[in-house]
């Protein structure tokens, strides 16, 4: 009778489809049981009891919600466990919140939803998965099944120590999403104490690593006309898009992502949206004569981004340009490095000011202070500097002739 009773009272109105599945808001599945579906499409349980014997400030019933966790790592059955053992020990007049057994969930489980419950704050959807993908590789190996408040600074270490001086950026980053992970765990009651990341890091446990700078292979500006030249007699769409990318000095992923939408041809000017740029605001590219010469053939082919790739309306893979860098037996350079040239031709030809160069490569210049002050972008300075760099960049074509820039 006992085990009918305890069947009847885990069944409910929910069901694991269901579960996956349910839009935004907060379904019933009976006994006081909820699935709450947040905008984000973030799952949790929570359960509402009624404590017997207990009032409110407002002297009626004592009326409780509680969560029982995200649904993405407590099933349906599970759930339904955990409101019944809340149900039975607010019939009895126990308050769940002082009385309830609480497991303790593992590294990985609590990582998980801290991921889960980040996603409408990542800025895109890889660095999410960046996010993630490095706890699981390097991390969950280890510590992924532990108790998360059984975890100190042994266990850290187990993590970080291996990768710190051959990977340190990744180990720095690594360690970052612990302490993370570590953090909300002690919010929600699962540890206490230091985090043993800030222990390891205040007592300088793990060695001091040398950051080396990374550095992009550029080409000599000297070299650029020539190449552009060369880069001129080719018919691919990746060429048109090497073109483009060396006349505005902009990111592999900025050119790539480019659609006729966020060009303002009567006023000369490529809006690139917050959203595809590093620094997380629009950047305005001051378009030259040698800039809609070279894209004003592509609105030929009709698609939604200048410069489509095999698929249609779809961009060109992110290593399209270099793969035509090693067809043309281009050694020692990247796609980025052109950045570097623009850059190195600024400071040594154009004398143009640091500002103003900065300012063209999309770079955050000066402190916070310093940012809050400047607000122009210096748009019509750096148009009369893109002016006279695609000039140059594309002398190559006057054969015979010395590669001078105007600004010489």
């Amino acid at each position: 009778m006992k085990c009918g009773m305890n069947a009847v009272t885990l069944s409910g109105k929910l069901t694991k489809k269901l579960v996956e599945n349910l839009g935004a808001g907060r379904h019933g599945d009976g006994n006081g049981l909820y699935l709450v579906v947040d905008p984000s499409g973030a799952r949790r349980w929570i359960v509402r009891v009624v404590v017997k014997g207990q009032k409110n400030k407002k002297g009626g019933p004592l009326r409780t919600d509680f969560g029982l966790g995200s649904a993405d790592l407590v099933p349906l059955n599970q759930a339904r466990e955990r409101a019944l053992e809340y149900r039975r020990m607010a019939k009895q007049g126990l308050n769940p919140r002082f009385n309830a057994r609480q497991e303790v969930p593992t590294f990985e489980e609590v990582a998980q939803q801290v991921h889960i419950d980040r996603m409408p704050t990542w800025k895109n959807a890889k660095h999410g998965a960046q996010w993630i993908n490095t706890l699981r590789d390097y991390a969950f190996p280890k510590i992924g099944r532990m108790p998360v408040d059984s975890i100190g600074q042994p266990e850290v270490l187990m993590c970080l120590s291996p990768i710190w001086t051959e990977k340190h950026e990744t180990a720095r980053r690594l360690a970052q999403r612990i302490k993370i992970v570590l953090d909300v765990a002690r919010s929600k009651g699962f540890r206490s104490g230091e985090n043993p990341v800030t222990a390891i890091k205040d007592a300088q446990v793990l060695p001091k690593v040398k950051a080396k700078p990374k550095h992009h292979e550029a080409m000599r500006w000297q070299d650029v006309p020539e190449f552009f030249a060369d880069l001129e007699t080719k018919n691919a769409m990746s060429a048109k898009a090497l073109m483009f990318t060396c006349l505005t000095a902009a990111r592999t992923g900025e050119v790539l992502g480019l659609r006729w939408a966020e060009l303002d041809l009567e006023n000369r000017l490529w809006v690139c949206p917050a959203e595809r740029m590093k620094t997380g605001e629009d950047h305005r590219v001051p378009l030259t004569d040698e800039m809609l010469a070279m894209i004003e053939p592509l609105k030929a082919v009709g698609s939604e981004f200048v410069f489509e790739g095999q698929k249609r309306h779809q961009p060109l893979s992110n290593m399209s340009m270099l793969m035509l860098l090693r067809r043309m037996k281009v050694q020692g350079v990247t796609v980025h490095g052109f950045r570097s040239t623009f850059r190195d031709w600024a400071a040594e030809v154009a004398n143009a000011p640091r500002e103003v160069a900065e300012k063209s490569l999309a770079h955050a210049v000066g402190n916070d202070v310093e940012r809050a002050y400047a607000r122009s972008d210096l748009l019509e300075k750096r148009r009369s500097l893109m002016n006279d760099w695609s000039r140059f960049v594309t002398s190559g074509n006057n054969k015979g002739q010395r590669h001078e820039s105007s600004t010489e």
